[in-house]
C-alpha cells in the first residue's frame, strides 16, 4: 500500500505546535506571536514529511481556489504571441495563483467542453485571449463570473487588455518627422476589410489613426498609400515595388507590420536602393525577423508579456470595464535615418 498523505495534525505534531499555530505559519498569517525558531519547526516539519496544503478543503473556506483559467482560440501554440502566456504565468505566480491554460483552435464544440471542464474545476476567473487582437463573442457560459479579455473586445462590457496601436502609429509617424522626413512618407499594408470590420482587425484602424493624426498636427499628409491583400511578405514585395514606379520616389515608408517590411527589403534591394540610405523603413510588431533583417528592422512592439500580466491583475484586483491599453514600445534601429539629399 502506499504511503498515507501527511496532515497538517502531523506537521502540527512533529513541529510540537497546535493545528492552529501551524496553519497560521504555513499560510504566512501575521500574529502568530511565535518565534523565528517556532516558524523554522513548522517548514522543517512540513518539508520532512512531503506536506502539501489541501487545496480543495480550502477553497471549500474561502470560496477560492487560487486558479485562473487561459482560454485562447490558437495564441497557446504560436511562438509569436507566447509573450501573452508567460507575462500570465509570471503574474498568477507572483499573485500565488496557478494557470489552467487551454487553446480551442476555433472549434467551438472543443471550446463548450474546454470551457465546461475549467468550471467544473471552480476557477475564480477567466482570461479569454485572441491571437489577433480583435472584436470577439464571448461564450455565454462564462460570463457569470470574473472574466477579463486579453488582445480582444467584445459587444459585453467587459474589462478588456490590448495593445496601444494608435499610439504606436504616431511614434512611429513623429520618428520619421523628427528624423526630417515630411512630404515624401508613404504608407502600405492599407486593407479596408482589417480597417472596417473589427471582428478581423482591431490594429489596421487605430494605427492608421495614430499615423494621420500625428502626421497631420505636422501639417503633413502621406505622399502615398498602398493597399494589400494580406500582410504577409509577397504583398510587401509587391505594394514597393509599385510605389517606385510613382513620379516621386518616397524618402520613408511605413509598414503595417513586419512581414510586409520583410518583402519592401526585397524589393528595394532588387532595385539598387540601401535602406535606410536611400530609403527608411519603419514598422509594427517586432516580429523575430525584425532582428535577422539587415539593417535591423525600427519597430513598435507588441508588449506581450506585459498584456498578459496586466490581465491577471485586472482579474484579480477587480479593475473597471474601461479597456487598458499597453504602451508598445518603439525598437529604434538601423533601419531609419535623415533622408538622403
Amino acid at each position: 500500500m502506499g504511503r498515507n498523505r501527511a496532515t497538517l495534525a502531523d506537521v502540527a505534531e512533529r513541529a510540537g505546535l497546535s493545528k492552529t499555530a501551524a496553519s497560521m505559519v504555513l499560510n504566512g498569517r501575521e500574529g502568530t506571536r511565535l518565534s523565528a525558531e517556532a516558524h523554522q519547526r513548522v517548514f522543517a516539519a512540513a518539508e520532512e514529511l512531503g506536506y502539501r496544503p489541501n487545496v480543495a478543503a480550502r477553497s471549500l473556506r474561502t470560496r477560492k481556489t487560487a486558479t485562473i483559467a487561459f482560454v485562447s482560440d490558437i495564441v497557446a501554440t504560436t511562438r509569436f504571441a507566447g509573450g501573452l502566456i508567460r507575462g500570465a504565468l509570471d503574474a498568477a505566480r507572483e499573485r500565488d495563483h496557478v494557470l489552467l491554460i487551454t487553446e480551442t483552435q476555433g472549434d467551438a464544440a472543443f471550446e463548450r467542453y474546454a470551457i465546461e471542464a475549467i468550471l467544473d474545476r471552480q476557477v475564480d476567473g477567466v482570461i479569454y485571449a485572441a491571437m489577433a487582437t480583435r472584436r470577439l463573442t464571448v461564450p455565454p457560459a462564462i460570463l457569470g463570473g470574473r472574466v477579463v479579455l486579453l488582445n480582444a473586445t467584445s459587444a459585453e462590457p467587459l474589462p478588456c487588455v490590448l495593445p496601444d496601436d494608435e499610439q504606436a502609429g504616431a511614434a512611429i509617424a513623429e520618428t520619421l518627422l523628427g528624423l526630417g522626413h515630411r512630404d515624401r512618407i508613404a504608407l502600405i499594408g492599407r486593407n479596408r476589410q482589417k480597417e472596417n470590420d473589427p471582428e478581423i482587425s482591431l490594429a489596421a484602424a487605430a494605427r492608421l489613426r495614430g499615423i494621420r493624426g500625428a502626421l497631420a498636427a505636422a501639417g503633413v499628409s502621406l505622399l502615398t498609400e498602398g493597399f494589400c491583400p494580406e500582410w504577409q511578405p509577397e504583398h510587401g514585395h509587391t505594394a514597393t515595388r509599385a510605389l517606385l514606379r510613382q513620379p516621386v520616389r518616397p524618402s520613408a515608408v511605413i509598414c503595417m507590420n513586419d512581414r510586409l517590411a520583410f518583402g519592401a527589403y526585397q524589393a528595394l534591394g532588387e532595385a539598387g536602393l540601401r535602406v535606410p540610405d536611400d530609403l527608411s523603413v519603419i514598422s509594427f510588431d517586432d516580429d523575430p525577423i525584425a532582428t535577422w533583417l539587415r539593417p535591423k528592422l525600427s519597430t513598435a512592439a507588441l508588449p506581450h508579456e506585459q498584456m498578459g500580466r496586466r490581465a491577471v491583475e485586472s482579474l484579480l484586483d477587480g479593475d473597471g470595464h474601461e479597456p487598458a491599453y499597453v504602451p508598445m514600445p518603439l525598437r529604434r534601429r538601423r533601419s531609419v535615418a535623415a533622408p538622403a539629399g
